[in-house]
């Protein structure tokens, strides 16, 4: 016999369905009279709003039968993968919304489109960290295992602000740990990375073509200090403003980095 799943309180299935049948992001009212009809749940007021039709659904099934499997069912088949092929973002970005609610029940939807168990979140702060959109976009991009280590709670967050300055500090960090050095900013990398008496170096330095392929790699160091690290340093984060987007580009030029100075030579 199937494990009979409790009755989902008022707020949380009107929280829901309020994700799954928005107006202008949500299920059509067509695909959402066909997956009640595939979840055997009855479809009591056609006529009204997608999310008010949806949650009187929802409500109707579960004070018949006294738990929510149906109710369960119905979000895992709105949300199955093949449904979005082409539309990825769709996914992704409705997937994250009702995980951030599934958590307060201690469950979320995987990238298969299929149920796992978590640790219940009973904050709103809690359930934000456990469907970081921006998170999900660095993983994606294979990003270095030092952004995630150093930017954890602002990433969560997608405070993009703060996760771009602790991002770009991590490379300063990174650069003391490798050589001992304790100095900061142009000096450390001066130092760091001097032609004439490395203490790191991205290849043999052999020939001017060498020469070259370094020193540009320390003028992207000396970019992102310049552009990024010193300005959010001293600009309020108002007047600092940053999409995620251009956070993600920035990300990804500091991974670069990371994974490049994994492979330096120490002197």
């Amino acid at each position: 016999m199937p494990k009979q799943h409790p009755i989902l309180p008022p707020h949380l299935l009107e929280s829901i369905c309020k994700v799954i049948a928005n107006t202008e992001t949500g299920l059509t009212g067509t695909e959402i009279r066909k997956i009640l009809g595939d979840c055997s749940i009855r479809d009591t007021d056609p006529q009204m709003t997608k999310w008010k039709r949806l949650y009187n659904a929802f409500v109707h099934w579960q004070n018949v039968n006294h738990c929510s499997n149906h109710i369960l069912k119905f979000i895992q088949a709105a949300l199955q993968p093949v449904r979005y092929i082409g539309r990825e973002g769709t996914f992704q970005d409705r997937r994250n919304e009702i995980n951030k609610r599934l958590s307060f029940i201690g469950l979320e939807i995987g990238e298969t489109g299929k149920y796992r168990n978590i640790d219940k979140t009973s904050t709103i702060s809690q359930a934000e960290q456990r469907a970081s959109k921006f998170k999900y976009k660095l993983e994606a991009r294979n990003a270095h295992q030092q952004i995630f280590i150093y930017c954890s709670a602002e990433l969560l967050v997608e405070n993009y602000f703060h996760s771009i300055f602790e991002a770009v500090k991590s490379i300063a960090d990174r650069i003391r740990e490798l050589t001992g050095l304790t100095s900061d900013g142009v000096e450390l990398i001066n130092t760091a990375f001097s032609i004439d008496a490395p203490l790191l170096k991205i290849n043999s330095l052999s020939n001017s073509t060498d020469r070259s392929e370094h020193l540009g790699f320390v003028n992207i160091i000396r970019g992102l200090f310049g552009v990024i690290r010193n300005p959010t340093a001293h600009e309020p984060k108002i007047k600092f403003v940053i999409e995620e987007e251009e956070a993600l580009d920035v990300m990804v030029m500091v991974s670069f980095t990371h994974k490049r100075l994994d492979r330096v030579i120490k002197k």
